[in-house]
């Protein structure tokens, strides 16, 4: 799934990875469903009354026997089948035009690398926007240097990813923030290691006014 900020397409993604882990067929629990969603047990529960009253999922008790302590089982109905179709399908075009979108971003900052004499550049973050990040900055000619996260760990593209604390500012001329996200937090984490504000690209443009006091 995407990382995004957006609460209606969060909330999508969560209905979607509901309804796909119940038409898996495997016995599921809401403690499993919420660890695989990453969120809350109370969050994961009001879901599932959510799409239960909506007709996507039926929750069931069983065993029938009056002395047997009772579980729930989540069934897909046919109405919940369509609605995962849908959900997937709107996944995608979402996803394909937020890629566009981030690709037409970076490629614009990247034309001002060769006039600025800017060559060695390296990417903040190590997700599927790093990975968008890494393929347009080759199609660009640029080779990315190094890859940080906030913390060190693990490999990414080849690279060892290094801690945001241990970037030394001279060592790379630009820095890509490398998120889906609204990117000031981020480029504020930058500029508080010493990344200079014209040497910071983004895939999102930033907005002017924000609370972070970084403008355009």
């Amino acid at each position: 799934m995407l990382n995004t900020e957006d609460p209606m397409e969060r909330s999508g993604e969560r209905e979607l990875e509901i309804l796909t882990a119940i038409g898996e067929g495997r016995p599921l629990t809401q403690r499993v469903l919420a660890q695989r969603l990453g969120i809350a047990l109370g969050l994961t529960n009001l879901y599932l009354k959510r799409l239960a009253k909506k007709g996507s999922i039926k929750i069931a008790e069983f065993p029938r026997k009056p002395a047997a302590r009772k579980r729930l089982r989540y069934l897909l109905t046919a109405r919940g089948i369509s609605e995962k179709t849908r959900l997937t399908y709107e996944h995608i075009a979402y996803a394909l035009n937020l890629y566009r979108r981030a690709r037409e971003t970076l490629r614009g900052e990247l034309s001002r690398l060769p006039e600025s004499g800017m060559k060695r550049v390296a990417l903040y973050g190590t997700d599927e926007a790093a990975e968008l990040a890494y393929l347009t900055l080759k199609e660009a000619g640029v080779e990315p240097i190094a890859v940080f996260a906030a913390a060190a760990g693990g490999q990414f593209l080849g690279f060892k990813v290094r801690a945001l604390a241990d970037l030394v500012a001279d060592e790379c001329d630009a820095v890509v923030v490398a998120t889906f996200d609204r990117p000031e937090a981020r480029v504020a984490e930058l500029a508080r290691v010493g990344v200079a504000p014209d040497r910071i690209l983004t895939l999102r443009r930033i907005e002017r006014g924000r609370g972070d006091g970084v403008s355009a």
